[in-house]
């Protein structure tokens, strides 16, 4: 072996083998810190069975259990420490469960079939959104008698207010299944359809936005192309030819949107200036797009003129709050699924710190004696690290080891599949030649494809405020809705809630007003 590697292998090991709290020498640091845990989850005997004013649900795309590890050793060395002792927001909640994640037709699922799950409540074919399993994907005539409405219906049929943001496109897979019945995930403007389907009347995911339930209260995202007529030029990228408006029928969605709130303070936003400007109290109705497509990711974002996914929470909280009925948010952390699929760890991780600390903001913003928060994940990925890294390493370090194979040295974050395979010379790329410390560097991977592929292991479902203990063990990833409609007195099995709390069932309502007759007889 190359002496210099010999000598990159020493630096790294004496540079990382003591970066740990001196404290954590002592056994009495780690039996405190166990007797308060164990303390603080004796509470969690006494059950919060409240009625759950709001629901908000945050879903970061593609966010499996290694990225939520990596997610927290990131945060934390963000802010000067080793990183592994970090606590993520998502973290401090008191109910954990997995969520198995497969589509009634793949092992391996899509972000359709499980937005469907995870907030229709019935399982899903891939590719669909807000269908059941016997609608075909890309077929139009299986679409009518198949739709399955989602929480975000049910939470606006019982009076409550409803957003949605994400940083993705306001029509990608995940939102839309919020409120759009589509065969194709695809098809996100008329432009994206074949003309069959067209004919046939099926309706593009955008339209839908506008037209299934018109009255959102929030609407916040990336998008604008297919909001607008084909060739418009795009009102932050006048010359790119690739913003420009998509839709064939000529509509202008942003404007319908508007016509359909009639004395209302229905306000549309396309840039950050506009959106912090806004006063929530004069606001009725919000519709931001910030991008033409999906947002920028967080490391590439214009500060100045794109909201982050913090301040998008902050302002659609502020917003929906003002119903005395309370509201239903979904969250999308999107971008996090993308930087895997091109293979690119650190902006991937990046976009899950930022859907950490919008979880903060909703912490701030809301209690949990009104208000079930549900963080999960629609499917994971082929990402792990791993290679003995000493405490405290950077997450996108060197392995302190090489391949006795090769004799390269490797990076702790790897790839099962995507871009990152790389061969130089007939050997596997010597990693210590490029920049992988770089914000798009792509991380190696095992076997090569164009776009690296999700994963099929379980996800992890995180739950705090009423009746967050339903949440617990393993569970279908449709049973989710069913536990967030349960708890907000929205959709199905409300019996319980007449009593004015969610924890009090006919049953025992019947049992207590008995109790209360016979005692006044006696």
């Amino acid at each position: 072996m190359d002496p210099r590697w010999w000598a990159l292998l020493l630096v790294i090991r004496m540079g990382m083998a003591q970066t740990f709290p001196e404290r954590e020498k002592n056994p009495d640091y780690w039996r405190r810190q166990a007797q308060e845990t164990l303390r603080e989850a004796l509470k969690l005997q006494q059950l919060n069975t409240n009625r759950a004013k709001n629901v908000i649900m945050f879903l970061g795309d593609g966010m499996g259990v290694p990225t939520v590890t990596a997610t927290r050793i990131l945060k934390g060395q963000l802010a000067g420490k080793p990183g592994e002792e970090t606590m993520l927001e998502m973290d401090k909640f008191p109910f954990v469960a997995l969520a198995k994640t497969y589509n009634t037709n793949a092992q391996v699922p899509d972000s359709a079939g499980t937005a469907t799950a995870y907030l229709c409540g019935v399982k899903a074919n891939e590719g669909t959104v807000g269908v059941n399993a016997a609608a075909v994907r890309g077929q139009c005539n299986t679409t009518k008698g198949n739709e399955v409405d989602s929480i975000l219906k049910w939470a606006k049929d019982a009076g409550k207010s409803v957003g949605v943001v994400t940083t993705t496109r306001v029509n990608h897979a995940t939102p839309s299944a919020a409120y759009a019945h589509c065969v194709n995930r695809d098809w996100f403007s008329d432009y994206e359809m074949p003309k069959e389907a067209v004919e046939e009347g099926c309706k593009d995911i955008a339209w839908q936005l506008m037209y299934n339930v018109p009255n959102i209260e929030v609407i916040m995202g990336g998008g604008r192309k297919y909001m607008f007529p084909k060739n418009t030029p795009d009102v932050e990228y006048p010359k790119d030819e690739r913003a420009n408006g998509s839709r064939l029928d000529g509509l202008n969605l942003t404007q319908v949107w508007k016509e359909k709130k009639p004395n209302k303070a229905a306000h549309y936003v396309w840039n950050r200036e506009q959106l912090m400007a806004l006063k929530p109290q004069d606001v009725d109705y919000l519709l931001g797009l910030f991008e033409p497509g999906d947002m920028m990711y967080e490391l590439e974002r214009n500060k100045t003129s794109e909201p982050s996914l913090p301040e998008m929470v902050r302002v659609a909280i502020s917003i929906l709050k003002k119903n005395p009925e309370g509201f239903f948010l979904l969250v999308e952390g999107g971008r996090i699924d993308h930087g895997h699929h091109e293979g690119k760890a650190k902006q991937a991780l990046h976009e899950a710190v930022e859907m950490d600390l919008a979880i903060g903001v909703a912490g701030e913003m809301t209690s949990m004696d009104d208000t079930l928060t549900v963080v999960t994940a629609d499917h994971s990925h082929v990402f792990t690290f791993g290679g003995y890294t000493h405490r405290g390493t950077s997450i996108f370090g060197l392995a302190p080891i090489m391949s006795d194979i090769d004799q390269q040295p490797f990076t702790s974050i790897l790839y099962g599949n995507g871009p990152g395979y790389k061969v130089v010379d007939g050997k596997r790329e010597n990693v210590s030649t490029v920049d992988y410390t770089e914000a798009s560097y792509q991380a190696q991977s095992a076997v090569p494809l164009r776009q690296e592929t999700h994963g099929g292991e379980d996800v992890a479902v995180f739950a705090k405020g009423p009746m967050a203990h339903l949440l617990h063990g393993v569970h279908e990833q449709n049973y989710i809705p069913h536990v967030m409609a349960y708890a907000s007195c929205v959709g199905q099995n409300r019996d319980h809630c007449l009593s004015g709390g969610a924890g009090h069932s006919t049953a025992s309502l019947t049992l207590l007003s008995s109790a209360l007759t016979l005692r006044l007889i006696l």
